[in-house]
C-alpha cells in the first residue's frame, strides 16, 4: 500500500512521486543539481527570501533515489573540497637534541601567538609529528601558540581554542546557507547567551 513520506516539514504523497517520475523522464537530460531546481519551480518550494530550496529538493530526490522510488541520472561532477580533505602537515626541520636542564636554565622562553603568520606551518607540523593524536584543523574561531626557550621551539606546542564575543557571534550568523545568493536574512538572527567567567570582561572584550 502507498504510504506518503515527510521530509524537513514537507509531505510527500504517493502522487508527489508519480510526478517526480514523469518530471524526470521528461528531463532526462539534466544534471542532478539542474533537475533539483526545476522541481523547485514546477512546486513553488521557496525560502523566506524568495530562494529555492535546492539543497533540500537535492536532499529529498536523493532520498527518494536510494529508497528505490526514484531513477536519479548518474553523478556527472564530484566537487573537491578542500576543508575535508587536506593535506596532512608536512615535517620540518628542527633541533631536536634533547635538553636537559632545570627550567630556570632554559630562559629567556617565549610564548608566541603563530596563527596565520610564518611559524603557523611549524606549529601544525610539531602536532602532526610529536603529538599521538596527530594534527587536526580545530574547529570555529582559535588561536595557535608556540612555546619557544633559548630560541628553539619546544615540543610542547599548544592549540588554544577561544570563542568570539557573544554579540559578535549574534551579528554574524544571519542563518542563511552556503548556496544562497540572494544575500538576504531568511531567518531570525539566533540569540546567544554568554556566561562572563569574569567581573573584567566588557574591558577583555573590547581589546
Amino acid at each position: 500500500m502507498p504510504v506518503e513520506r515527510k521530509y524537513r516539514g514537507r509531505v510527500i504523497t504517493p502522487e508527489d512521486v508519480a510526478c517526480l517520475r514523469q518530471f524526470l523522464a521528461d528531463h532526462s537530460g539534466l544534471s542532478r543539481r539542474k533537475l533539483s531546481a526545476k522541481v523547485c519551480e514546477a512546486w513553488q518550494w521557496k525560502q523566506a527570501n524568495g530562494a529555492l530550496c535546492d539543497m533540500v529538493c537535492r536532499g529529498l530526490l536523493l532520498m527518494l533515489h536510494r529508497a528505490g522510488e526514484i531513477q536519479l541520472p548518474e553523478v556527472r561532477f564530484v566537487a573537491h573540497n578542500p576543508f575535508v580533505k587536506r593535506e596532512r602537515p608536512q615535517p620540518m626541520l628542527i633541533d631536536t637534541t634533547p635538553v636537559i636542564a632545570p627550567l630556570n636554565e632554559l630562559r629567556p622562553v617565549e610564548v608566541q601567538q603563530v596563527r596565520r603568520s610564518g611559524d603557523q606551518p611549524l606549529f601544525n607540523s610539531l602536532i602532526e609529528h610529536h603529538h599521538y593524536l596527530g594534527y587536526e584543523q580545530p574547529v570555529g574561531e582559535h588561536l595557535k601558540y608556540l612555546v619557544w626557550a633559548q630560541g628553539r621551539p619546544t615540543i610542547w606546542a599548544a592549540a588554544i581554542a577561544t570563542s568570539a564575543g557573544a554579540w559578535k557571534l549574534a551579528s554574524a550568523i544571519t542563518g542563511r546557507g552556503k548556496d544562497d545568493l540572494t544575500h538576504r536574512q531568511n531567518r531570525s538572527i539566533k540569540e546567544v547567551f554568554g556566561l562572563p567567567l569574569t567581573r573584567k570582561f566588557r574591558e577583555l572584550m573590547g581589546q
